[in-house]
C-alpha cells in the first residue's frame, strides 16, 4: 500500500489545581516538558489552512464562540511557534500545543503497521511529557485519548492521506461521504451520552465525534464541522498531490480499530483513484451519522427513497476493494481480511470486544454495571461518563483500557520492538526518516522546520533543504545521502539539492 499517511491526536487534558481556562498554558507547560531530542521553530511559512480544494480560499475559520469564552490570551506577546510550543522530534513526528491540548501528529508512514506503531508511541511520548511536567511541578496530570469533554466540547483525531491533486472533487465527495459516515461502525470509540441532551438516562454511542458534526463540506475543523473537511495543505508538490484531512474520526487506543480506520479509508481512496464510484447518494449525510451513532441498526435514506443499512453499505465498498485489489500485497489482504471478519461479526457485536474500542467500552461498562447492581436503564450518567474518561486514560497504572491490553484481553497489530523503534526513528521508506535523522545529528544547524522543508544556518548563511518531492524512490535515496552523511554540507550536496 504506496500512500502517504499520517494521524494527529489532540489530547484531553486535566491538571491538579487548575481551571479550564489555564489549559492553554497547562498544555503548553507539557509539551515544553518534552524530555527527548527535539528541534525547532516549527515554519508556519508553508502552511495555509484557509485553501479550499474547491478552488477558493476562505476568508476566515469559525470558531466555536463556547470555547473562545476559555481561551484567555497569553500573558506576554508570543511568536505562533512559541505559542504553540512546536518540537519536531527525532522519529518525524510533530509535539505541540493546539488550543489547550499536547497534539502528536504522527511521521509520514506508508504501512498501516508502521502508522499505528508511531500513534502507539505518540501515547508513550505524551506521558512522558506529563511525567516529567509533574515531577517538576508536583501537580497531578491526567491525559485522555479521546474527543470529548463532557461539558460540550470536542478536540480532534486527525487523520492525513496523500492523493492525486487530478482528481475530481464531486466524485471525492461521491465516494467519501458514504464511506466517512459508516466507518464509525468500527472505527468509533464509544461514548456515553449524547450532547445538548436534558435528559440524564445515559445513551450509548459508537462514536465520540459523531454529535459534533453539522456540514457535509467545509473547510473548518473547530466549528460548524464537516464530515469532509477540504482543506488544501498537501505538504507536498501542490501541482502533483493533494493531502485529504479527515477529521471525522475518533480516537482510537485499540489497534484493531486504528488500523481498520486508516486501511479501509486507504483502499476507498484507492477505488476512487481507479474510477469507482457507488450507485446511490445518502439524503442526509449528518443526520445518518448522528443516526447511526446511537443506533447501528438504523436504516440510511438514500436520494432515490431506499433506505440502507450501515453494514450493507460498508459491504457494497468491502464488495469494490475485493474485486479490486485482492491479491495485490500482503497488507491489502490483511485489511480485506480483518474488514471481512468485522462486518460479519459486527451481528453480535460482543464477540469483537477484543478489537473495536466501542464494543470492548460498551462491554466493560455492562459488567461495571451488572457487578453494581445496576442497568443503563438505572444509573447516573454521570458515574458512567467517569468510567468512559477512564477507559481512554493513557496512564499504564490506571487506564482501563491499558488494564485490558496487559490482561491480553485486546488484540495488538504491532509489536513491542516496532513501537520502541517508532519512538527512536521515522520510517525508513518515507521523508520523515531524513527529518528526523537530521533532528538527531545536526539539531544545532535547524533554523527552521517544518513538514516539507528543513532550514539550516552554516556560516552565517541558510540552507534550505526541500522535501516536498520526497517520496518513493527520491525519499530512499534521501535517506541513504543523508546516512551517509559525515557532515551537514555533506548532507546538503549533490543531488540532495536538486529535491
Amino acid at each position: 500500500m504506496k500512500r502517504l499517511l499520517g494521524l494527529d491526536t489532540e489530547y484531553g487534558i486535566f491538571v491538579e489545581g487548575t481551571t479550564v481556562t489555564d489549559l492553554v498554558d497547562e498544555a503548553r507547560n507539557l509539551v515544553q516538558s518534552y524530555p527527548g531530542t527535539w528541534a525547532g521553530p516549527w515554519d508556519y511559512s508553508l502552511e495555509y489552512p484557509l485553501r479550499d480544494l474547491r478552488g477558493f480560499r476562505a476568508d476566515k475559520l469559525n470558531t466555536d464562540p463556547d470555547d473562545d469564552k476559555f481561551e484567555k490570551p497569553p500573558s506576554r506577546p508570543m511568536s505562533r511557534s512559541e505559542e504553540r510550543s512546536d518540537r519536531a522530534l527525532a522519529n518525524g513526528a510533530r509535539f505541540y500545543q493546539d488550543h489547550g491540548h499536547p497534539e502528536y501528529a504522527t511521521p509520514e508512514c506508508q504501512s498501516i503497521f508502521d502508522l499505528v506503531a508511531h500513534d502507539k508511541a505518540g501515547e508513550r511520548i505524551a506521558w512522558q511529557s506529563a511525567q516529567a511536567y509533574m515531577q517538576k511541578t508536583g501537580k497531578q496530570v491526567w491525559l485522555y485519548k479521546n474527543n470529548v469533554d463532557f461539558h460540550g466540547m470536542s478536540y480532534g483525531t486527525h487523520e492525513n492521506y496523500l492523493m492525486r491533486r487530478d482528481t475530481d472533487f464531486e466524485k471525492l465527495q461521491a465516494v467519501m461521504v458514504p464511506f466517512l459516515v459508516t466507518r464509525i461502525l468500527y472505527a468509533g470509540a464509544g461514548k456515553v451520552s449524547v450532547e445538548g441532551a436534558f435528559n440524564r438516562k445515559p445513551v450509548y454511542q459508537l462514536s465520540q465525534r459523531a454529535d459534533f458534526f453539522t456540514e457535509i463540506c467545509s473547510v473548518d475543523t473547530l466549528h460548524r464541522r464537516p464530515i469532509l473537511n477540504t482543506r488544501d495543505e498537501p505538504h507536498m508538490d501542490e501541482e502533483k498531490y493533494r493531502r485529504l484531512h479527515v477529521i471525522s474520526g475518533d480516537a482510537n487506543l485499540s489497534e484493531m480499530s486504528t488500523a481498520l480506520k486508516i486501511g479501509t479509508t486507504v483502499l476507498t481512496l484507492d477505488l476512487l483513484e481507479n474510477g469507482w464510484i457507488p450507485d446511490f447518494k445518502l439524503k442526509h449525510p449528518v443526520n445518518a451519522i448522528k443516526a447511526l451513532s446511537k443506533d447501528m441498526e438504523s436504516m440510511l435514506e438514500l436520494d432515490d427513497g431506499k433506505t440502507i443499512s450501515g453494514l450493507e453499505l460498508q459491504s457494497i465498498y468491502l464488495q469494490a476493494a475485493q474485486s479490486q485489489f485482492a491479491g495485490r500485497d500482503e497488507e491489502t489482504d490483511w485489511i480485506l481480511n480483518n474488514w471481512s471478519e468485522v462486518l460479519e461479526g459486527l451481528t453480535h457485536p460482543a464477540n469483537l470486544r477484543d478489537r473495536l474500542d466501542w464494543v470492548a467500552k460498551y462491554e466493560l461498562l455492562s459488567e461495571f454495571l451488572e457487578a453494581e447492581g445496576l442497568s443503563w436503564s438505572k444509573v447516573d450518567a454521570d458515574w458512567l461518563q467517569s468510567l468512559d474518561l477512564a477507559y481512554h486514560d493513557i496512564n499504564p497504572e490506571s487506564g482501563l483500557y491499558q488494564g485490558l491490553h496487559q490482561q491480553g484481553d485486546i488484540q495488538s497489530v504491532v509489536s513491542e520492538d516496532q513501537i520502541l523503534s517508532a519512538l527512536d526513528q521515522g520510517p525508513a521508506d518515507t521523508r520523515a526518516f531524513a527529518r528526523g535523522y537530521c533532528v538527531k545529528h545536526f539539531n544545532d544547524k535547524i533554523k527552521a522546520i517544518a513538514w516539507g522543508r528543513i532550514v539550516f544556518e552554516h556560516e552565517g548563511q541558510d540552507i534550505a533543504l526541500p522535501l516536498t518531492d520526497a517520496v518513493g524512490e527520491r525519499a530512499l535515496e534521501l535517506n541513504k545521502d543523508i546516512q551517509e552523511s559525515g557532515s551537514l554540507l555533506d548532507a546538503l550536496s549533490g543531488k540532495l539539492n536538486q529535491l
